[in-house]
């Protein structure tokens, strides 16, 4: 009888988290589909439980925050009229990033209204340790979401809005319009204008494509299911915070923020899932086809 052990694990988890799609984890690997959902699943429940208890009293000086597009089952334009509900189209990834460890302080998936950047702001004050300044782009949202989430007090924040230019003519449609300068608008407190920037957390925009098949424009490896989604993007910051060495700090963001004191292995990204369940992996059927 085959069985799904912990080196077969561990491979499918490190296929997942360097961005490959569910399907070709299933080729490299030999693991069967529904295998690597349910592994990605119950990793992903222990990941976001994880990051919950422990991702906080975060001692940090400058936050950024984003919101990133994807959508689930089919792109807004193509979901049917009794469809409409959240988990069909367009889906946002809400991100806070510490600008000096690089640590994803917070992060939601919902969608881009008020309601959302609501939890989102209240659960990344819940996390600081001290008083921070804050940079977001002109998303008007995030305006009572911050004063609600820290007080009108509470909290350095500024928005940047960046301006840009006209699509020039022949442009390839996905092609980005030239930004030709940006405006700087403080909101609260006393931010310091020469540290308001989003740069740090857009950048991190890129890696999350990168790292996350179902992120990645244009192709087929869209999500299919928004719990899905949730659970890929619960151990991709998982494996960003506390396994990923930083290229340019040389140690985890985890590290950097004193929330770990070594480099993650994926082992220990297993190890999370609560102990019954583990020892259900170990002696799990492997699909034949």
């Amino acid at each position: 009888m085959n069985v799904l052990d912990a080196a077969r694990r561990k491979q499918v988890v490190h296929a997942l988290v360097e961005g490959n799609s569910i399907r070709a984890t299933c080729r490299m690997t030999g693991v069967a589909k529904g295998t690597v959902l349910k592994l990605l699943a119950d990793l992903g429940t222990a990941c976001r439980a994880y990051h919950d208890a422990n991702v906080r009293g975060l001692k940090c000086r400058r936050v950024q925050c984003d919101e990133i597009w994807s959508f689930v089952g089919a792109k807004d334009k193509n979901v049917l009229p009794d469809e409409q509900a959240f988990g069909r189209g367009s889906i946002w990834t809400w991100t806070a990033l510490d600008s000096e460890s690089k640590l994803i302080a917070a992060y939601h998936v919902g969608t881009r209204d008020a309601g959302c950047a609501y939890e989102f702001m209240t659960d990344l004050a819940d996390r600081l340790a001290s008083r921070v300044q804050l940079t977001t782009d002109g998303h008007k949202a995030y305006i009572n979401a911050v004063a609600d989430a820290f007080g009108p007090s509470g909290v350095d924040y500024a928005m940047l809005v960046k301006l840009y230019g006209e699509v020039p003519a022949g442009a390839a449609r996905y092609s980005p319009p030239q930004c030709i300068g940006a405006n700087l608008t403080p909101i609260m407190g006393s931010p310091e204008m020469e540290h308001v920037s989003t740069s740090h957390v857009e950048r991190q925009n890129l890696t999350m494509r990168m790292s996350m098949r179902r992120f990645t424009r244009l192709t087929n490896g869209f999500s299919k299911k928004v719990e899905n989604l949730g659970h890929a993007v619960a151990l991709h910051f998982m494996f960003y915070n506390f396994c990923r060495v930083h290229q340019t700090l040389r140690v985890t963001p985890a590290m950097a923020a004193g929330i770990a004191d070594h480099v993650w292995e994926i082992d220990e990204l297993i190890a999370l899932m609560p102990k019954p369940m583990a020892k259900a992996w170990g002696s799990l059927k492997r699909a034949a086809s």
